[in-house]
């Protein structure tokens, strides 16, 4: 669904055989989606979540897709902002791996952020 969701614990189990077993390393991670990114922001208070929609909704409005500032409309009106958000944000992260674990900082977490209603 829409919006910015934290899917750190959700990496960790994917990896949770491999991840203790790498003293330096680095995590690569890609999303194969054309309207949505990953990110590494706050993972304590839920409010960035939706403060990074709020933001990102007003950095790249839908009405765009109304107004004649984008040509490629035809799949909705939250599709190409969505395809602009996905670059300015990006769809893949390296973060490192120090003994076993995510080398993020206290208050890091992953973002799994979708830009599309119907994404």
């Amino acid at each position: 669904s829409r919006g910015c969701h934290l899917i750190t614990s959700d990496i960790t189990k994917a990896v949770k055989d491999e991840l203790p077993k790498i003293k330096v390393g680095l995590a690569n991670l890609f999303i194969q989606h054309t309207s949505a990114s990953l990110t590494v922001n706050e993972n304590a208070d839920p409010d960035v979540r939706r403060d990074m929609e709020v933001a990102l909704n007003k950095i790249v409005p839908a009405q765009w897709n109304r107004d004649g500032t984008f040509r490629h409309t035809l799949e909705g009106d939250d599709d190409m902002p969505g395809h602009v958000k996905s670059s300015l944000m990006g769809p893949s992260l390296t973060i490192p791996i120090r003994n076993g674990r995510l080398a993020l900082g206290t208050w890091q977490g992953i973002y799994l952020n979708e830009h599309r209603d119907q994404g």
